[in-house]
C-alpha cells in the first residue's frame, strides 16, 4: 500500500493511470494521514479528470456518436448537476417561464380580459406551521394522532348518556379540553414566534420601479369576491404597510421617490475613466458586442483621433448616450426610437410586495429579496459582488456579472425604451445552476447588426442572483426579478416546516394500546361474569334489587355493566400524562433557555427552544448531520506557518496538534493559555526586528498571525541569501491573487487596507503578505502598485490564469520593473510538483515536500509558491495560442486548460503556505466529547473534497491513525466497486458488521470521504443499502460538494435505513432542508440572523453548546421522561387495579369502590405534582459529572432507559401493590369490623374504599420518592404535601353531610387499626421496589450509579475542582444511595485512561506484585502514596490528570467493568487523598482502543466488584485487599 500512496511528480501519470483505488483482492484501498489523504484525492480528481478529456476526445472523433450526434459528454455526471435537476419539459410538468418587459404577451398566453393565463406566486414567504384558517383543523388533526387522546373522546362521548352510570359527563370532558387547549396553546405559542420572524423578513423595505407596466401579472389581482367587498389590494392604491413605510422614511429624511440613479448620492457616479481595463473583452464578432465595454473602445477610438487620449479626461455613459439618443441609435435591448411614457420612477416598497417581471434597484449592503436576475450594475464591466453568509454560512464575496445585452441600462427611462423576454427554466432546489436565454430583437432599418434580427444571449447563475444574499462592494444595481416566495431557490431548498413527534410520544402509542387492550380484557370479564350472575335464579338480587336492572334482557344487561366498567376503569389509560408531560417539556424548555452555559455574548444571544415536545430526543441522539462553514469554522483564514527555500517559518500551534498530541498521551505542548502568551512575545519581539530594519506604513500589528522571529532575523539579514529568497516569496503573495484593496479611510489613514477577495484564502495570503513588509497596494490597467519593505515597486499584469477545481491552481505573468516577464503560479503541492523544470534543486524539493507534509498533519492548508521566467518570444508565441484558445467555439474551457498547461511548466519552487481555517472556539473538544458519547458524526459541505479534509484533521474528526476511505467515481459501477470495496477492506480488518454500535470490536477506526457526484449515484436505490451499510460502520463521514437536497436525502436515509436518532445542525439556508428532515434540528444564530436558525427546533450561538445541549439537557430530558412514563403507568394500574379486586365481591356489577371525589382528584391533585417533579427537576448525576463522563450518554443511544420490558416491570410492580393495597386492609377486617372512638363500626363501603385508597395514593407517591435520585425541597414537599393534601380533603369534605361520605376522617383515624394497617401496607408494598433497587445499586450497579457516588461520597468533586456542599444541604443527595462504602472514591481507584471504557484482561502477562504500604519513623502505618514515577508526572514534575496517562500503563477498577475517566480537566493535587494505586503494568499490544465502544458493567462481573469493601483496589487481571490493620495488601486473582 505504500507504493500506491508514494509521491509521483508525474503530470503523465494522471493521464493515463487508471483507477486503481481498488486492490486486486477487492478492498478500497485508504490512507491514514492527513497530506497523504489531500494527495490521494487530488490524483482520483486528475484522474477523472483525465478520463473525461479521454471520452470527448474519442467523443469527437465520432466513435460513440449516434444518429442525433450524441456525445459522451451526455452520459457523464457534472459537477454542478443536481440531484432534483429539472428535466425536459413534460405534459402537466414544471412550465419554463416566459418573462416580457415591454413586450406584449402573445395571444396563447392571455386570459379573455387581457390578462396573463399564468399566475406567479407572491413574494411573501410563510415558514409556519399554521394560518388563522387551518390552525383549528390541522392542531386538532395532531393532536389525536395520539391514541389515547382518540380514546379519551370516546369516553366522554360515552358518559353523555346516564343509562351507563357516569355521575357528571360534564367534569370529565374537562381533562381532555384542559389537554387540547394547553397543547394548541403551546403549538400556537411557538407558531407565533416563526410568523414574527416571517413578517420582518416579509415587511423590509425594496426599491422598484414604478408607474411602469409590468405586463407579466394582471391589472387587478383580486378575486371577484374583493372587488365586490371593496377589499385587497387594488391597482392604484398604496397599501397600509407600504404607506407606513414611506412615512417613517420621509421621517428619517430618506428619499422617497428616486427619479433616477444620479439622484442617489450613494451610488456615485457610473462614467467610467479611460484608465479602466477589462478582464472579460467581447469575443470578435460576437453579435451581442454591443455593451459598455465596446461602447467604452469605440469612444477611446474617437478621442484617439482627436488627440485627447492620455490627457486623463473622464468621459460619461450619459453624454454618449444623448448622441445616441439623439440619432435614434441603439445599445443593446435599449431602443431609444422606441415609444416611451416617461413617467417610470423609482419607488420604495415592501418585499412581499414584488412580483415576477419587477425591476428592482439594490444598493450596497441591501439584502436581496427575491431570486434576480443581473441587468446592469456601476461597475464599468458589469460586475457586482454578493455576500452568501445567510446562504452558505461563506463570508468571502462571490462575483456575479450583469447581462451585455442589458449592462447600458443605467435609468428608468433606459427600462422604458428596453424591450426583452427572459425566457427562464422552471424553479428548482440547485443553488449553483441555472438556464435561461435572454431573446430581444434590433429594429428594422440599417444597423450593424443586421435587418430586425432576434438575438439571444444565455443567462446562468453568474448572472442570477439569489434570495437572503447580501450587496457587497458595488454601488447599484438594477435587476429583473425572476423567481419570487416559494420559488425562490432559498425556500426550495427549505421545503413546509415539518410536525415532529418524539421517539418516547410514538413508542407511548404501544403502551396506551397494552393498556387499551387489558381494560377490555377487563371490560369483557366484568360483562360476561355479570352476565352470567344477571341469569342466575333464586338470587338475593330479586329480593334486594328489584327494577335495579337496565331491561330483562341479559344480555343487554352485561353490556350496559361492561360500558359502565369501561368508564369506570378509564383511568388505566392516563389522562393526565399528556398534559404532565407538556407542562414538563415546557420547563425543560426554560431551563435550556437559562442555561448561562450555552449564553453567547458576542451575539447577545442564549439556546432558544423552537420546538418544546421534542427535548427527550436530544437524549437519544446517534447521528450528528453538520454543516462545516459557520459551523465548525468561522470561516476565517491565518496565515500560521510558512516554507521558504527549505526553512520553515510559524510558530503556532493548531487544534489539530494538540488534539494529536492528547491522543498520543503527550505533555510537551503548553496550556492554550501559556501558548498563547509565548507567542504574544514573540510576536511583539517579531515587531520590534522588523520595524528597525525597515518601514512598513500598512502594518497592521493586530491581524499579523505569521509569528516567527526568526523570519524577521532572516529578511533583516542583509549577509545571507536567504533574505532573497524571502523577499521573491512575499513578492508572489503581493502580485499573484486577484484580490481588491479598498482604503477604508482615504482622508483619515490612508495606509489603512482592507482586502476583498473571492476565497478567504486569498485575502489571508494577501494580508499575511502586507503585514511582513509586502504589502499589495492597489491594482489599475496601469499595473499593480505593491512595496517591498518599504519601497514601492509596479508590476504591469499581462495575463491572469484563473483557478478551479480542475486546474487546482493559479497563475499571473507580469513584467516586473526591470521590464522582464514572470509568471508566478500558485497551488496544490502535487500540481506544482508535476510542472517543476527537470534540473530543480532535488534538496529545496524534497525539504519544501517534508514542510507540507508536516503542515498538512497539523491540519493546514497548504499551497506551493512557484515561479518561472519568460522570454518574448516564449510568451508571444504562447499569447496567441491562449488567445485562440479563448475564442474557440467548441470545447473552450479544455483548450484554455491545454493552452495554460503549455506556459504553466519548468517552473521553481519558491516556497509553500499553510494556512489555518479558524475553527470556532471549543470545536475540537466537543467533537471528542461527542464521540466518546458514542455519537457519530457526517460532515455535509459544499465545499470541494481537499478543503474538507483539512477540516476534518483540523477539528479531529478525521486522525492520523484513521483509515481514511475516499470514494470518487465518474459511473454508478465505478461507484458500487468502490463501495464493495471499503466493505470488504473494513470487513477484513473488523470482522463480520454487527448491527449494535457498541459491541464493534474496534480495533481500527474507518473514516469515508464522497463527492458530490458519488453520493449521487450512491444515494440510488440500488447503491443505498450497501452506502448505508459503510457509512454506519465508520466512525466518520465527510460529504463534499453536495447540494441541499443530497443533505437532506443523507439524513433520511440514515434516520429510515437505521431508524435512528438524527441531528442536523447549520447555520445558512442551504442547510434548512437536513434540519427540517432530521429528528432534531438545530441552526446556529448568526449577526445577521439566519434561515437555518428561524427553521430549527433549537437555535444557538456556537457549536460547542451541543454538548451541553445533548449530554446534560439532553439526558436528563430522556432519563425524567422515560422516568415519568413508567411512573404513571404503574400509578394508574395500583389505581384501577385495586377496584377491579372489589368486583369479585360486588357480583361484578361496576360498582365504584372509592368516593367519586376521590377519582377525580386521583391524577389531578393527589398523584400528580410528584411525578411532574421528578420530569422536571431530578437529576440521576450533576451536569458537571455527565460532561467529564460522555460515556454515560450511551444508554440513551441504545433506548435503554424507556424500554417495553420496563414499562411491564412497571406495570407488575402496579398490579402487585394493588393487590397489597386491596387485600391486606381486607384480611385485618375481615375477623370482625373495627370499631372507632365514638363506638362506631368501620364496616361501610366508603369505610374500606376510603382505607384501600388513602393507602393506594400514599404507595403511589412514596414510590415515585424512591425513583427519584435528586431530592429538592420542591420533592419533598410536592410528595409529602400531595398526601397531606389527600388527608386534608378527607377531613374537609367528610365534615359535610353527604349521601355516602360522612365523618370518614373521625372514623378511620382515630384508629389504631387503621394507622397500623396504612403503614403495613405500605411497607408490604413497596417492599419489593425497595429491595430490588438495593440489589441492583449494591451487585449489579450501572455506571451512572457509580459515578453518582463518587460525586456523593467519593472525592469527584474535588477532581473536577468544584466545591462542596455543606452537610446539611449535601444530606438530600445521598438519601437515594446505599451508606456502605465500596470503591466510590476516585482516590481509591485510579480511573481508566483518555476517558474511554477500558475493558479488562482475563490473564496478565505481568506476575503479581506485592505492594508495599510505607510506614513511619514510629513504625505507623502511612495512607499509601504513589511513587512520583514517571508514569505519573509531566516533565515539570506535575501530576498528571486521568486521561493524561499513557497507554503502557492501564489498569482496570470494579474488576471487570470498563469505567470511563473524566474528560481532560485542570486537576489539582489533593493532599487529603487516602490511597493512590500503582499500576500494574499492561503492555502495548494488550492496551484497548482509545474509543473501545463496549458495553460496560456486565452484571456477572461488577457484581464482583461491589464486595470489595474497604481499601481495596484492582488491576486489569487482579484485584487487592488492604488490611486496615496491619497495612499488608493480598493480592487476588480475578
Amino acid at each position: 500500500m505504500s507504493s500506491f500512496f508514494r509521491r509521483q511528480h508525474n503530470d503523465q501519470g494522471d493521464e493515463t493511470d487508471e483507477d486503481n483505488q481498488v486492490d486486486p483482492e477487492l478492498r478500497l484501498r485508504t490512507t491514514q494521514t492527513a497530506h497523504s489523504t489531500i494527495a490521494e484525492s487530488i490524483r482520483q480528481e486528475n484522474r477523472r479528470a483525465a478520463r473525461r478529456r479521454k471520452s470527448r476526445k474519442w467523443g469527437s472523433k465520432g466513435l460513440f456518436k449516434s444518429k442525433q450526434q450524441r456525445t459522451p459528454e451526455d452520459d457523464l455526471p457534472r459537477p454542478t448537476e443536481p440531484l432534483e435537476a429539472p428535466q425536459a419539459e413534460e405534459p402537466g410538468g414544471p412550465q419554463r417561464r416566459r418573462i416580457h418587459v415591454n413586450v406584449p404577451l402573445p395571444l396563447e398566453l392571455q386570459s379573455s380580459n387581457g390578462d396573463p393565463r399564468t399566475n406567479y406566486v407572491r413574494n411573501k414567504v410563510r415558514t409556519t406551521k399554521y394560518t388563522l384558517l387551518t390552525f383549528v383543523p390541522k392542531n386538532l388533526y395532531e393532536q389525536f394522532r395520539r391514541v389515547a387522546n382518540l380514546y379519551f373522546l370516546v369516553l366522554v362521548v360515552v358518559q353523555v348518556w346516564p343509562i351507563f352510570g357516569a355521575a357528571a359527563p360534564q367534569v370529565a370532558m374537562l381533562p381532555l379540553v384542559v389537554i387540547l387547549l394547553i397543547t394548541a396553546a403551546k403549538d400556537g405559542v411557538e407558531d407565533y414566534r416563526r410568523s414574527t420572524l416571517d413578517d420582518e423578513v416579509n415587511n423590509s423595505a425594496a426599491t422598484k420601479l414604478g408607474a411602469w407596466r409590468n405586463v407579466n401579472q394582471p391589472r387587478d389581482p383580486r378575486t371577484w369576491l374583493e372587488k365586490m367587498l371593496g377589499v385587497g389590494s387594488a391597482p392604484d392604491r398604496v397599501t397600509k404597510g407600504v404607506r407606513k413605510l414611506r412615512e417613517k422614511e420621509a421621517a428619517e429624511g430618506k428619499n422617497i421617490v428616486l427619479r433616477s440613479l444620479e439622484d442617489i448620492q450613494s451610488v456615485g457616479s457610473h462614467s467610467f475613466s479611460l484608465d479602466q481595463t477589462h478582464n472579460y473583452p467581447p469575443i470578435p464578432g460576437d453579435p451581442l458586442a454591443t455593451s459598455a465595454a465596446t461602447l467604452q473602445a469605440n469612444v477611446k477610438d474617437a478621442i484617439e483621433q482627436s488627440g485627447q487620449f492620455g490627457k486623463g479626461i473622464g468621459y460619461s455613459t450619459t453624454s454618449f448616450k444623448s448622441s445616441i439618443k439623439t440619432s435614434g441609435g441603439i445599445l443593446g435591448v435599449v431602443d431609444w426610437a422606441r415609444h416611451a411614457p416617461g413617467t417610470a420612477r423609482w419607488e420604495r416598497t415592501l418585499w412581499k410586495k414584488l412580483e415576477v417581471g419587477d425591476i428592482v434597484l439594490l444598493r450596497d449592503n441591501d439584502q436581496i429579496p427575491a431570486d434576480i436576475v443581473v441587468l446592469s450594475t456601476s461597475d464599468s464591466d458589469g460586475l457586482c459582488y454578493v455576500e452568501t453568509k445567510n446562504l452558505d454560512g461563506e463570508t468571502n464575496l462571490k462575483p456575479r456579472k450583469s447581462l451585455k445585452a442589458t449592462s447600458t441600462i443605467t435609468s428608468e427611462e433606459d427600462i422604458e425604451h428596453s424591450a426583452f423576454i427572459l425566457d427562464s427554466e422552471p424553479g428548482h432546489a440547485n443553488l449553483y445552476n441555472y438556464n435561461g436565454v435572454l431573446r430581444f430583437r434590433t429594429r428594422n432599418g440599417p444597423s450593424e447588426l443586421g435587418l430586425g434580427e432576434d438575438k439571444m444571449e444565455p443567462v446562468t447563475i453568474n448572472e442570477l442572483l439569489l434570495r437572503g444574499c447580501t450587496v457587497r462592494n458595488t454601488n447599484w444595481i438594477i435587476g429583473l426579478v425572476a423567481f419570487t416566495g416559494a420559488d425562490t431557490k432559498i425556500m426550495l431548498n427549505g421545503g413546509e416546516t415539518p410536525s415532529k413527534r418524539s421517539k418516547i410520544e410514538k413508542e407511548t402509542n404501544f403502551n396506551v394500546i397494552m393498556n387499551f387492550i387489558i381494560l377490555c380484557g377487563m371490560v369483557v370479564l366484568t360483562a360476561v361474569v355479570n352476565g352470567w350472575y344477571d341469569g342466575k335464579k333464586n338470587t338475593s338480587a330479586a329480593v334486594y334489587e328489584v327494577n335495579s336492572d337496565v331491561s330483562t334482557s341479559h344480555v343487554l344487561n352485561a353490556v350496559v355493566t361492561g360500558v359502565s366498567c369501561l368508564i369506570a376503569f378509564q383511568n388505566i389509560v392516563p389522562v393526565s400524562l399528556y398534559i404532565s408531560i407538556e407542562i414538563v417539556k415546557t420547563i425543560q424548555a426554560y431551563f435550556i433557555n437559562q442555561d448561562i452555559d450555552m449564553y453567547y455574548e458576542p451575539y447577545d444571544t442564549c439556546c432558544v427552544p423552537k420546538t418544546w415536545n421534542i427535548s427527550d430526543d436530544l437524549g437519544q441522539i446517534e447521528y450528528i448531520f453538520s454543516d462545516k462553514t459557520g459551523t465548525l469554522t468561522q470561516n476565517v483564514m491565518e496565515f500560521q506557518k510558512c516554507s521558504v527555500h527549505g526553512v520553515a517559518y510559524g510558530e503556532g500551534v493548531t487544534e489539530a496538534m494538540r488534539g494529536q498530541a492528547k491522543r498520543e498521551g503527550r505533555s510537551d505542548l503548553m496550556s492554550p493559555e501559556e501558548q498563547a502568551r509565548k507567542l504574544e512575545g514573540q510576536k511583539e519581539e517579531m515587531l520590534q526586528k522588523m520595524s528597525k530594519a525597515f518601514k512598513n506604513r500598512y502594518l497592521r500589528p493586530d491581524q499579523l498571525t505569521l509569528v516567527s522571529p526568526q523570519l524577521a532575523d532572516d529578511l533583516s539579514d542583509r549577509s545571507k541569501p536567504q533574505r532573497g529568497h524571502l523577499i521573491a516569496f512575499f513578492r508572489a503573495l503581493a502580485i499573484c491573487h486577484t484580490v481588491l484593496s479598498e482604503k477604508k479611510e482615504p482622508q483619515g489613514n490612508p495606509f489603512l487596507l482592507d482586502y476583498k477577495a473571492e476565497s478567504p484564502d486569498e485575502a489571508a495570503l494577501v494580508a499575511a503578505a502586507r503585514d511582513v513588509g509586502f504589502p499589495f497596494v492597489t491594482k489599475t490597467s496601469q499595473g499593480i502598485d505593491i512595496e517591498v519593505m518599504g519601497q514601492a515597486e509596479r508590476y504591469i499584469p499581462l495575463k491572469v490564469l484563473e483557478f478551479n477545481s480542475t486546474r487546482k491552481r493559479m497563475s499571473v505573468i507580469v513584467r516586473n520593473p526591470e521590464g522582464k516577464l514572470i509568471l508566478y503560479c500558485k497551488g496544490a503541492d502535487s500540481v506544482i510538483y508535476a510542472r517543476l523544470a527537470a534540473d530543480h534543486d532535488q534538496e529545496i524539493k524534497a525539504a519544501t515536500a517534508k514542510d507540507m507534509e508536516t503542515f498538512a498533519n497539523a491540519g493546514l492548508r497548504t499551497l506551493c509558491i512557484a515561479y518561472k521566467y519568460l522570454t518574448e518570444e516564449q510568451y508571444f508565441e504562447w499569447s496567441r495560442t491562449y488567445d485562440a484558445a479563448a475564442t474557440a467555439v467548441k470545447d473552450r474551457e479544455d483548450e484554455i486548460e491545454r493552452a495554460s498547461a503549455l506556459i504553466e511548466q519548468d517552473l521553481h519552487i519558491l516556497g509553500a503556505t499553510a494556512l489555518e481555517d479558524k475553527l470556532q472556539e471549543g470545536v475540537p473538544e466537543a467533537i471528542e466529547t461527542l464521540h466518546q458519547a458514542g455519537i457519530k458524526l457526517w460532515i455535509l459541505t459544499g465545499d470541494k473534497l481537499q478543503t474538507a479534509i483539512e477540516i476534518g484533521y483540523s477539528c479531529n474528526l478525521l486522525k492520523n491513525d484513521m483509515e481514511v476511505m475516499i470514494l470518487s467515481a465518474d459511473s454508478q459501477d465505478a461507484a458500487r466497486m468502490q463501495i464493495e470495496g471499503g466493505l470488504n477492506k473494513i470487513a477484513s480488518v473488523l470482522g463480520p458488521p454487527t448491527r449494535d454500535a457498541l459491541q464493534i470490536n474496534a480495533k481500527r477506526s474507518f473514516a469515508v470521504v464522497i463527492d458530490g457526484d458519488t453520493l449521487r449515484y450512491a444515494l440510488d436505490e440500488s447503491l443505498k443499502p450497501l452506502f448505508l451499510n459503510l457509512g454506519t460502520q465508520c466512525d466518520t463521514v465527510v460529504c463534499c460538494r453536495v447540494s441541499p437536497a443530497q443533505k437532506a436525502l443523507t439524513v433520511k436515509l440514515v434516520k429510515e435505513g437505521r431508524n435512528a436518532m438524527t441531528l442536523s445542525i447549520g447555520d445558512g439556508a442551504n442547510d434548512v432542508a437536513m434540519i427540517q428532515e432530521a429528528n432534531i434540528g438545530c441552526g446556529l444564530i448568526g449577526l445577521e440572523g439566519s434561515q437555518a436558525a428561524m427553521s430549527a427546533d433549537y437555535a444557538f450561538g456556537q457549536f460547542r453548546f451541543l454538548t451541553k445541549l445533548l449530554l446534560v439537557h439532553g439526558r436528563w430530558s430522556y432519563q425524567r421522561v422515560a422516568d415519568m412514563h413508567s411512573n404513571f403507568f404503574y400509578k394508574n394500574v395500583i389505581w384501577t387495579f385495586a377496584m377491579f379486586w372489589y368486583l369479585f365481591y360486588n357480583s361484578w356489577d361496576a360498582t365504584y369502590l372509592y368516593q367519586y371525589t376521590f377519582i377525580l382528584l386521583y391524577n389531578l391533585a393527589f398523584t400528580s405534582l410528584p411525578v411532574i417533579v421528578m420530569g422536571a427537576f431530578d437529576q440521576d448525576i450533576n451536569a458537571k459529572a455527565s460532561l467529564a463522563y460522555p460515556q454515560l450518554y450511551r444508554r440513551g443511544i441504545l433506548g435503554l432507559e424507556y424500554t417495553r420490558a420496563k414499562f411491564w416491570a412497571y406495570m407488575a410492580d402496579g398490579l402487585y401493590q394493588s393487590a397489597v393495597v386491596y387485600f391486606f386492609p381486607y384480611l385485618v377486617w375481615y375477623p370482625g369490623n373495627a370499631v372507632s372512638w365514638n363506638g362506631k363500626t368501620i364496616e361501610s363501603l366508603a369505610d374500606f374504599g376510603t382505607t384501600v385508597s388513602v393507602a393506594a395514593i400514599i404507595c403511589a407517591n412514596i414510590f415515585v420518592g424512591l425513583n427519584t435520585s435528586y431530592w429538592t425541597w420542591i420533592m419533598w414537599f410536592v410528595t409529602i404535601g400531595s398526601s397531606l393534601f389527600m388527608i386534608l380533603w378527607i377531613m374537609v369534605y367528610s365534615a359535610f353531610e353527604s349521601i355516602d361520605f360522612n365523618n370518614e376522617f373521625i372514623l378511620l383515624f382515630s384508629t389504631v387499626d387503621f394507622l397500623a394497617t396504612m403503614v403495613l401496607t405500605v411497607m408490604i408494598a413497596l417492599a419489593p421496589r425497595y429491595i430490588y433497587k438495593y440489589v441492583v445499586r449494591t451487585y449489579h450497579p450501572l455506571d451512572k450509579d457509580i459515578v453518582r457516588e463518587m460525586w456523593v461520597q467519593g472525592d469527584l468533586k474535588d477532581r473536577l475542582g468544584l466545591s462542596h456542599r455543606s452537610k446539611s444541604n449535601s444530606r438530600s443527595e445521598k438519601l437515594s444511595l446505599f451508606r456502605k462504602h465500596h470503591l466510590s472514591n476516585e482516590s481509591e481507584m485510579e480511573l481508566p485512561t483518555r476517558g474511554v471504557y477500558e475493558p479488562t484482561m482475563n490473564r496478565s502477562p505481568v506476575e503479581p506484585q506485592e505492594w508495599a504500604v510505607p510506614k513511619d519513623n514510629s513504625g505507623a502505618t502511612l495512607n499509601p502514596i504513589q511513587p512520583p514515577t514517571s508514569h505519573n508526572r509531566a516533565d515539570d514534575g506535575r501530576p498528571l490528570s486521568p486521561a493524561s496517562v499513557g497507554a503502557d500503563n492501564r489498569y482496570s477498577y470494579y474488576a471487570a467493568s470498563q469505567l470511563p475517566s473524566p474528560s481532560p480537566t485542570p486537576i489539582s493535587p489533593d493532599p487529603q487523598r487516602n490511597m493512590v494505586v500503582t499500576p500494574t503494568p499492561q503492555p502495548a499490544h494488550l492496551s484497548p482502543s482509545p474509543y473501545d465502544t463496549r458495553p460496560p458493567f456486565h452484571s456477572a462481573e461488577s457484581s464482583r466488584a461491589s464486595h470489595l469493601t474497604e481499601a481495596t483496589y484492582a488491576t486489569a487481571d487482579e484485584w487487592v485487599e488492604v488490611d486496615q490493620g496491619s497495612g499488608r495488601a493480598t493480592p487476588h486473582a480475578l
